[in-house]
């Protein structure tokens, strides 16, 4: 899960029978794709596409950045129904530097749910990270997946929740959370259209296979960040043959049955990345705690912000303790240690507020709609119910003893309340990886906060997936400095080489940032 999902899950908070797919797509109907006709971008393609037009806004027609061109391939929004309705997916492409010895295209995407690969191949990102080997023998092929930016982006009405809604403890706050969010889920349906009953990840490996046969190649090389590990796993699950290399860095778990496993899972991590953090601060002198008890220092922060007199160093408003938690858990992504030492050192400083203030809810004309595909994404992959008070309060007691100054995963928990009350059925429901013996790579911090090493590991030993593990901090390995990593990479991309099992490749100190 990238920043942008985190972004999202956290706007929402701060604010205060369809079935699943068949897992063989051999005997599905196909849809007839056309080859995509590549030209320079124009400057509208930098633009989200408008919702109110099925096909996107994508026009590839005028001079644009000569190194990068765009392109679209359309396909269904039902795939079950190749004639009915159907929708552009907007393409970046990156040519390899020498076209004679080109292996084939290499799909990207950045993560999410929500991420733009479109803008990540536009404006460099993971194109400009690939070693010069790899961008010399492949293109580089950024897309948005249907719902996101210029492939038909989901908006809704904007959603306001109340501090409450994030921990609905009482029978009364958790149905007025259900009411709530089902009809935020509705007004997304109202103002997108029919794509927001067909945004999972299923759908999307099938538009990732559209895509390769636009492309003209017989096999696909893909590599997925956070989130987009999971289009990677469901196009493994779905085209098994039809993978020649597959990345996936920092790995989505999709076989945590439970919603009990995932939140704890997810919480294990962020008590882990606190717990390196207070190491860190007790042995390197750029943290602006060194030398006291951090986790003390927190505590203090956590029960004034409890109290509702924490004061926010960088807005001077108030902080709620879920924006406590929500901060420290992304500082830890860089990890940005360093950063978040001097906000907890600010934030200790400050007199505490003498009473608590409730930032202004701002009204939302009926008019305006907001980006917002993650919630519709994230609630279609996945099956995490929470079906009363009660077992909010019962997660809430076991979370805290699994992480004891984190109290709980907050990105996690947020998408998952996010999901009570949702109108639109679980389309991709959760299962083991069932794509035995198809080549992929999976590279894993030791210390993520967001895909935890245990879910690496588990994706691994069910699929025999080799892993290379970083022993080091942060979340998007290839993003992270490790010549070690970057250099395992870029020999299975050309070679198919994997590493050995139990591969390991040592951290890098975290940026001072």
């Amino acid at each position: 899960m990238k920043r942008k999902a985190w972004a999202a899950a956290l706007v929402a908070t701060a604010a205060l029978g369809i079935t699943p797919a068949p897992a063989n797509a051999q005997d599905e109907p196909r849809l007839e794709t056309a080859s995509i006709g590549w030209k320079p971008c124009s400057d509208d393609s930098k633009d989200s596409g408008d919702p109110g037009d099925l096909r996107g806004s994508v026009d590839p027609g005028d001079p644009g950045d000569s190194d990068v061109e765009c392109g679209t391939v359309t396909v269904p929004i039902d795939w079950s129904r190749p004639g009915g309705p159907k929708i552009d997916i907007a393409l970046a492409r990156r040519r390899a530097t020498e076209p004679a010895s080109r292996i084939g295209a290499l799909l990207v995407n950045p993560g999410g749910p929500g991420g733009s690969g479109f803008n990540d191949v536009r404006a460099g990102g993971m194109a400009k990270q690939f070693p010069a080997e790899v961008r010399r023998r492949f293109d580089i092929i950024g897309f948005d997946p249907r719902g996101v930016g210029r492939s038909h982006q989901i908006r809704c009405r904007p959603l306001t929740l109340r501090p409450e809604d994030v921990f609905p403890v009482t029978t009364r706050q958790f149905r007025r959370l259900g009411e709530t969010m089902r009809a935020h889920g509705e007004s997304c349906r109202q103002v997108s259209g029919p794509l927001f009953d067909f945004v999972d990840s299923a759908s999307v490996a099938r538009d990732m296979d559209a895509i390769r046969e636009g492309l003209g190649e017989d096999t696909l090389n893909f590599y997925g960040n956070s989130y987009g590990t999971l289009l990677g796993q469901q196009y493994a699950r779905l085209f098994p043959e039809r993978v020649r290399a597959m990345v996936l860095d920092s790995t989505m778990d999709h076989s945590r049955a439970t919603t009990w496993d995932f939140l704890r899972s997810e919480a294990k991590a962020v008590q882990d990345g606190f717990d390196q953090y207070v190491a860190w601060c007790r042995r390197s002198t750029d943290c602006a705690l060194h030398g006291k008890d951090v986790r003390r220092v927190f505590a203090e922060l956590r029960a004034r912000a409890e109290r509702g007199t924490l004061v926010d160093p960088r807005t001077s408003e108030p902080k709620t303790a879920f924006d406590l938690l929500a901060d420290a858990q992304y500082a830890f992504f860089g990890p940005y240690w360093k950063s978040l030492s001097q906000d907890h050192a600010k934030m200790l400083a400050n007199r505490p507020r003498t009473s608590s203030t409730s930032r202004p809810v701002e009204k939302a004309t009926r008019e305006e709609t907001v980006e917002n595909p993650s919630m519709p994404i994230f609630c279609q992959d996945w099956r995490l119910p929470v079906r009363g008070a009660a077992e909010v309060r019962a997660y809430l007691r076991g979370l805290a003893r699994v992480a004891p100054d984190m109290r709980l995963p907050a990105q996690a928990w947020a998408a998952t309340i996010s999901c009570v009350g949702w109108p639109t059925a679980t389309r991709v429901p959760q299962e083991p990886p069932r794509w035995k013996g198809v080549p992929v790579l999976l590279i894993n911090s030791r210390y993520d906060p967001a895909t935890p090493h245990e879910w690496a590991r588990n994706v691994a030993r069910q699929s025999g997936a080799a892993l290379l593990t970083y022993d080091g901090w942060g979340h998007g390995v290839y993003s992270l400095g490790s010549a070690c990593a970057a250099a395992a990479t870029e020999r299975y991309l050309l070679s198919l080489r994997t590493p050995p099992p139990g591969s390991r490749c040592p951290a890098v100190e975290p940026r001072a940032e």
